[in-house]
């Protein structure tokens, strides 16, 4: 693999630091199975009809985050360009990340149903931070130009802040949580 293009073009300072290039190859690579796994966690239908498929994609998303994308994120979020501020934005989110995760899977183990389904609303809203963050890029970036490093410092907070925002406020409103 080319290591001199698109995202990887801002990463060359340290895209020879191994530990990162592994993080970053196995962030990129795995980050597909709990953005699938857990959409697949807020059908009604799965989870009445297909219980046993609700559980095991649940297994693969919380094994997913805690065991692969957690670490592997932190070790990015460490190198993350802009900066203080970047680097702070990316290791909140990554620190919320687990601990929603972990705690919606501690809650189900206790059986509390709703308490899972409020954690791991959460959990998802950050996971789905991969995908707002490049949105957000995209929006900013067609009515104003800002250089790269200030947007990705920009984007590190507007990719997740909203995303939980939204959650709490659907968690609040009792919508999807029922």
């Amino acid at each position: 693999m080319q290591d001199n293009i698109g995202f990887l073009q801002f990463k060359q300072a340290y895209i020879h630091i191994l530990p990162w290039k592994i993080a970053f190859y196995t962030h990129v690579f795995s980050i597909i199975f709990a953005l699938l796994a857990g959409f697949t966690q807020f059908s009604n239908i799965i989870l009445q009809q297909h219980r046993p498929l609700h559980k095991l994609m649940g297994k693969i998303y919380v094994f997913d985050i805690l065991l692969i994308n957690f670490p592997a994120a932190m070790i990015m979020a460490i190198y993350a360009n802009g900066g203080l501020p970047t680097k702070t934005a990316f290791v909140i989110l990554d620190c919320l990340w687990f601990w929603f995760t972990y705690k919606g899977l501690i809650a189900i183990k206790n059986k509390n149903v709703i308490r899972h389904k409020q954690f791991m609303l959460r959990s998802y809203a950050l996971t789905l931070s991969a995908v707002t963050l490049r949105l957000w890029k995209i929006v900013i970036s067609s009515f104003v130009h800002v250089d790269p490093v200030t947007l990705y410092m920009i984007d590190a907070w507007l990719g997740f802040i909203p995303n939980l925002l939204f959650a709490e406020w659907l968690i609040r409103n009792k919508r999807l949580i029922a």
